[in-house]
């Protein structure tokens, strides 16, 4: 996280004290007392906002920067919730093309809530509370330590963070990062390369039009579409692609993996099934423990090697597609550890292993499968 300290309000510095410009009286609220600044600020094209909790920003709904900010306190009577809050001003303040509104911590909680014009730049930090964000033209910078984040309609680059909270994205044209040390991460449309990092918690995504990393150390990991290469870390929970127009590396640490369409796969994976379709290049697989199912239906094959310690491995070839195969099981106890519809592939022993290898469909590219545990099945479509 970054630090806090490095904000300077003294240049052009607006300092609401109590009772001062834009504040309400005192408000009972459950558990303490509440005060209300709002104020109207002409038009800036950059906005900063310091916080300690909540943080709402919707741009493009406002010619000016219209701001409310609710300042709570934990107190016993009315006159000790007003020295608490007397010495919590919301202080406002100018550098160059930035406002920067800077709401109070401490023995208080600020609920900020700003309404803007579109924005050329956005850089919130807060360090408690969930952050909303809305219509942001250009970069939009999120820090909050702990909470969730949503933001939509983003047109520039898009850094979020959060210290412990789910992170929601609508449209956002720009470059994506976002980071959790805890929760949820989903995309709905990302017009450009996207990072996702979670240390704990699902990642989904609905759309990325570039390149896509998505790391998570417990969760599942969802991929609907990406316009580019996909890079899926899992330390726990199934990692799915179901359409990449670039190669799909993916490693599992232990769960499993399925691919439904890609230009190339390398996984790897520790403990978990594979399940591949569609693969317009090359195939580079291995499991600990799992098996694998290739369908070449629709693949247009490059040289590629399959294998698992211990599991079953079943490719399945339509009668289209032209293949070299070389099957080798170290399991030689029955020639049925090798089973083949084709007539042209008949499995043999070779020494402590079963063999079998062919041509089929007049030969193409060279597929290799390797198995130790299990049974390999070639069978036709």
């Amino acid at each position: 996280m970054r630090q806090w300290a490095h904000f300077s309000l003294a240049c052009g510095l607006l300092w609401l004290p109590a009772a001062g410009f834009g504040q309400a009286a005192l408000e009972r609220e459950p558990g303490g007392w509440a005060r209300v600044y709002t104020a109207t600020l002409a038009a800036a094209p950059k906005l900063r906002v310091v916080g300690h909790g909540p943080v709402t920003v919707d741009a493009g709904a406002s010619r000016d920067v219209v701001y409310t900010v609710r300042v709570s306190a934990a107190a016993r009577s009315e006159a000790e919730a007003r020295r608490i809050l007397d010495a919590a001003p919301v202080r406002v303040s100018t550098q160059g093309d930035w406002v920067v509104l800077a709401a109070p911590g401490g023995p208080v909680v600020a609920q900020v809530k700003v309404r803007s014009p579109r924005l050329a730049a956005l850089d919130i930090e807060t360090t408690d509370g969930a952050v909303a964000v809305t219509g942001v033209d250009g970069a939009a910078v999120v820090d909050t330590r702990a909470g969730a984040i949503t933001a939509d309609r983003m047109r520039g680059t898009c850094k979020l963070a959060s210290g412990g909270g789910e992170i929601r994205v609508g449209t956002v044209d720009g470059p994506l990062e976002c980071t959790t040390a805890e929760g949820r991460i989903q995309v709905k449309l990302a017009r450009q390369d996207a990072v996702l990092i979670t240390y704990g918690g699902d990642i989904e995504v609905d759309q990325v039009d570039g390149t896509l990393r998505a790391d998570t150390a417990g969760g599942g990991i969802h991929v609907r579409k990406a316009g580019g290469a996909v890079a899926a870390t899992s330390g726990g929970g199934q990692i799915v692609v179901d359409q990449a127009k670039g190669t799909v590396t993916a490693r599992n640490l232990a769960g499993p993996v399925a691919v439904g369409g890609a230009a190339g796969v390398r996984c790897e994976s520790g403990s978990g099934g594979i399940h591949l379709a569609r693969i317009i290049g090359p195939m580079r697989v291995s499991t600990s423990m799992g098996s694998i199912l290739v369908d070449l239906a629709g693949a247009r094959l490059v040289d590629s090697f399959l294998a698992t310690a211990s599991g079953d491995i079943t490719v399945v070839i339509p009668s289209n597609v032209g293949v070299n195969i070389r099957a080798v099981n170290a399991m030689a106890d029955t020639l049925r550890r090798i089973v083949s519809d084709y007539p042209a592939l008949p499995p043999r022993r070779m020494g402590n292993r079963v063999v079998a290898e062919g041509a089929l469909n007049g030969g193409g590219p060279r597929l290799e499968i390797s198995d130790t545990g299990g049974t390999i099945f070639i069978r036709r479509q």
